[in-house]
């Protein structure tokens, strides 16, 4: 028998992305969305509302990029979505992680978070049913030590998914299966 759970927000898992911008001052910005996805091959999509001081930067900036939030910085991710930099201007010192300058767009990288899509700023879209930021991909980059033999080990991104039905975060590391093979079995 099925019961109602009497939530509507949910997916899950809800990627955990940290959404970087540089303030007006130069200084470092990030915030923690779990609502954005792709929406093309190279196109993000965050549904993010205007009242956010990133959505102001990536408008003033015209760049953004967004991270894959991982197991060992749960805390300082979960910081970047409880504290607002609208209240708190030294929101990113405070987490004691670090940043780099993208190569590619006019936004910073955090050095910590493993994976990271660097992001040029297509369109605000404001609309009844969300959506917010659409970017547009322009490079991807991921640190060595998820890389063995030179390609990706998702596993070794330990990536963190939301889990809107009971507000935890759980980490995504085991590979179960195959795409675009596994169901041919079945044909």
């Amino acid at each position: 028998m099925r019961k109602n759970v009497k939530i509507t927000e949910g997916i899950f898992p809800m990627p955990v992305l940290m959404i970087a911008t540089y303030n007006a001052d130069g200084s470092v910005n990030v915030m923690n969305a779990a609502w954005g996805t792709m929406q093309e091959r190279n196109m993000v999509a965050l549904n993010l509302t205007e009242s956010h001081k990133t959505v102001e930067n990536i408008k003033a900036r015209g760049a953004f990029t967004v991270s894959i939030a991982d197991a060992a910085h749960v805390v300082e991710a979960d910081y970047f979505g409880v504290i607002s930099g609208n209240q708190e201007p030294r929101k990113f010192e405070k987490s004691g992680l670090s940043a780099s300058k993208s190569e590619t767009v006019d936004a910073p990288v955090i050095n910590e978070f493993p994976l990271c899509l660097e992001c040029e700023f297509v369109e605000y879209q404001h609309n009844p049913y969300g959506c917010g930021v659409i970017g547009k991909v322009v490079n991807v980059t991921a640190d060595e030590r998820v890389m063995p033999d030179g390609k990706l080990d998702m596993a070794l991104v330990s990536a963190i998914a939301f889990d809107p039905y009971t507000h935890g975060y759980y980490k995504v590391t085991e590979r179960v299966g195959e795409a675009f093979r596994d169901g041919l079995k079945l044909k």
